[in-house]
């Protein structure tokens, strides 16, 4: 059996070196070709069944449909190989280079990959069931719709590759490197993620039911549309990430980060949310029914140095459902292309002083009117905003007047100390800005003076996140009330309205 084995090895050498590379459907079941070089041969549908390849280089072959099942193929050099249709099951590829090399359609059931050279590997729709892929370099990797269930990934480096409706059900990624991966519409389920980089990772529309993602770092992710129901997700780095509309039923985010997280239309039923950090995330448009809170971090810092304890289910429902506070200036006049570029450089400038003003405006033109809305998570910049916003109107000065007179009611609200200092700092921060801003928006302010639209009537109101509404000012003629006779009188809101506006402010301790 041995002289065979070398009998086969030496016609296969000897053809080569005269210069033949097409061994189309050549038979090579059991033999030893270790350290044999066959690069750039043409191997299509070769029949290299338990055959020893392993040492030897087949750079740029073509094995096409090969059939290498339980192959040994330890080191060997497959770089830029072609290998579409091929069999490698239960192959033992340990340490072998694939670098660009293409595996379309492939089957490496249960295959032996451990620390594979894999980079710019091409495995779409291979079939990768169980196998064995420790400590891979799949960098930059095509393995869109490729079949990874119960395959083991612990350490691997895939930093950029295209996992794209591939299944993953049940991997093990522990510990791996997916920091840029393409994962939409991929199947995770059950998969273990434990200390896995999917910073910057594209997972939207994926499925990640009953995942562990324990310690994940998640940090800036696409996140829309992804199913984490029943997830781990304690102690996971999900900052800056994108989770509208995503699935958190009965999920675990205990002293998840999720500062500065986007999670708008996330169904958060049942989830387990005590300890996590949540400044700057949206607390409103959830689902938060049943939820298992008993305190959040809302510090900047995510350092406890700022806690949100909650006694109830309830209150932590409330929180969670806060509805944002709005300021609105209804103009009495349709926004022109000359009056938008206007408003436009006056709030820029006003930003400038001003930061809760950095970002624009939600602005409605309808058929007679202009709505100008600003919203914001706390209510304490509701009357700073509403003071600095009406600048650009000849409405402005009667505006700002009836703001200062509501704020004077600050102090006999049942409020404790900090919160009052921090509201009338707000609005004060606001006035003393105002000389600045005048300053500097002079010429814009000339010319928003001699525009239609900033002389016409304003309405300017106050919408608490308690939904208590404020009508600080209104013109006279708004709406085409009172006639030419008419004194323009500008009213100060009723004592009691102002009162029940200021006690509906949501407030954090």
């Amino acid at each position: 059996m041995e002289s065979e084995e070398l009998l086969k090895r030496f016609e296969l050498v000897k053809r080569y070196t005269e210069g033949d590379r097409d061994f189309t459907g050549i038979n090579l079941n059991e033999a030893n070709l270790s350290r044999i070089n066959l690069s750039q041969s043409i191997l299509r549908r070769a029949s290299l069944f338990i055959t020893n390849i392993s040492g030897a280089n087949l750079s740029d072959a073509d094995l096409s449909d090969a059939n290498l099942n339980v192959a040994r193929l330890s080191s060997t050099n497959l770089s830029r190989a072609i290998l579409n249709g091929a069999n490698l099951n239960v192959a033992n590829l340990v340490r072998a280079d694939l670098t660009a090399a293409q595996l379309i359609g492939a089957s490496l059931i249960r295959g032996e990959l451990v620390r594979c050279q894999l980079s710019q590997t091409n495995f779409s729709r291979a079939n990768l069931t169980e196998a064995d892929l420790r400590e891979v370099k799949l960098i930059e990797a095509n393995l869109c719709g490729a079949n990874l269930s119960g395959a083991n990934l612990r350490g691997a480096s895939a930093s950029s590759a295209n996992f794209q409706g591939a299944n993953l059900h049940g991997a093990d990624l522990t510990k791996a490197e997916l920091n840029g991966v393409n994962l939409i519409d991929a199947d995770l389920r059950q998969a273990c993620l434990q200390g896995v980089n999917l910073s910057g990772a594209n997972l939207s529309g994926a499925n990640l039911k009953w995942a562990d993602l324990s310690g994940a770092n998640l940090n800036g992710a696409d996140l829309i549309d992804t199913k984490f129901n029943g997830a781990n997700l304690n102690g996971a780095d999900l900052r800056n990430t994108n989770l509208a509309n995503a699935h958190l039923v009965h999920a675990d985010l205990t002293e998840t980060n999720l500062i500065n997280a986007d999670w708008v239309g996330a169904d958060l039923t049942g989830a387990i949310l005590t300890g996590a950090k949540l400044y700057l995330v949206p607390r409103f448009g959830i689902i938060a029914d049943n939820i298992s809170c008993e305190w959040v971090d809302i510090s900047s810092a995510g350092d406890r140095s700022a806690i949100q304890q909650f006694n109830s289910p309830s209150e932590a429902r409330k929180f969670l459902n806060h509805t944002p506070g709005l300021v609105r200036i209804v103009v009495d006049a349709v926004l022109d292309y000359s009056a938008n570029i206007t408003l436009a450089t006056a709030y820029s400038e006003i930003a400038r002083h001003y930061r809760a003003m950095s970002f624009p405006p939600n602005i409605e033109v309808g058929y007679r009117r202009t709505n100008i809305t600003f919203r914001f998570e706390s209510d304490e910049h509701l009357l700073p905003v509403a003071f600095l916003a009406i600048l650009p109107f000849n409405d402005a000065l009667e505006t700002q007047k009836n703001i200062v007179a509501v704020s004077k009611n600050i102090a006999s609200q049942n409020l404790n100390k900090n919160r009052i200092v921090q509201l009338y700092k707000g609005l004060n921060a606001a006035i003393d800005n105002l000389s600045e801003a005048k300053e500097m928006l002079q010429i814009t302010l000339n010319l928003a003076r001699e525009t239609k639209f900033f002389q016409s009537p304003t309405q300017t109101i106050l919408i608490s996140s308690g939904q208590e509404s404020l009508t600080v000012q209104s013109h006279p003629n708004f709406g085409g009330r009172g006639g030419k006779n008419q004194e323009n009188k500008f009213s100060v809101p009723e004592r009691q309205k102002v009162v029940d506006f200021l006690a509906s402010f949501d407030y954090v301790d």
